[in-house]
């Protein structure tokens, strides 16, 4: 079921940005639509729901890289589709969020682009979402980190490092929180 939803997600983005001046447009209200429907398949953001958010972002990632679109948009975008999709159905939008920076993270690992980069720019674009909702950032930007992390632990190599070199180096994230994050996670190990 993962694999048809990437593959879904995947057609739709790259479908929706062929030929239009709006690209990033066209990738948030694709990824919106596409959560709507795979949360209301899941029922609720939880286990399977949070899988599916990432295949769905994962599948964004994919198919705006099939266009040779710009990956650093299409990241914020993408995690604002997840956002506003599962807020919309009433779901999980923390969860969510940790699903969809999961997918984003894995899907430009995966098609070599800059997983530091992208994590970056997932977590800045979790957290800028949330809030333009009203929900908390401070848990989003939480479990972006998270997201992020989990990622490179099917990633392995330098993935882990890379990533959190870069979220801790980056001026725009708190970085009392992404440190706290990071060392709850090293605790757990």
């Amino acid at each position: 079921m993962l694999k048809e939803i990437i593959k879904e997600t995947t057609d739709a983005v790259a479908a929706a940005v062929s030929g239009v001046d709006d690209i990033l447009g066209a990738v948030t209200d694709t990824v919106k639509h596409q959560v709507i429907n795979v949360l209301k398949g899941t029922g609720e953001i939880s286990g399977a729901g949070v899988e599916a958010v990432a295949s769905v972002a994962s599948g964004a990632i994919k198919g705006a890289g099939d266009v040779g679109a710009s990956l650093t948009g299409v990241v914020t975008n993408t995690m604002s589709g997840v956002v506003k999709g599962a807020n919309q159905v009433g779901g999980d939008v923390i969860s969510a969020v940790r699903g969809g920076v999961e997918g984003i993270v894995t899907a430009v690992a995966e098609t070599g682009g800059d997983v530091g980069g992208a994590a970056v720019s997932a977590v800045q674009g979790a957290i800028k979402a949330v809030g333009d909702i009203g929900a908390n950032t401070a848990d989003a930007a939480k479990a972006a980190v998270g997201g992020a992390l989990d990622a490179t632990t099917t990633l392995g190599g330098s993935a882990a490092s890379t990533v959190r070199d870069a979220l801790l180096s980056a001026a725009a994230l708190p970085k009392e929180l992404v440190e706290s994050v990071i060392k709850g996670r090293d605790n757990k190990k």
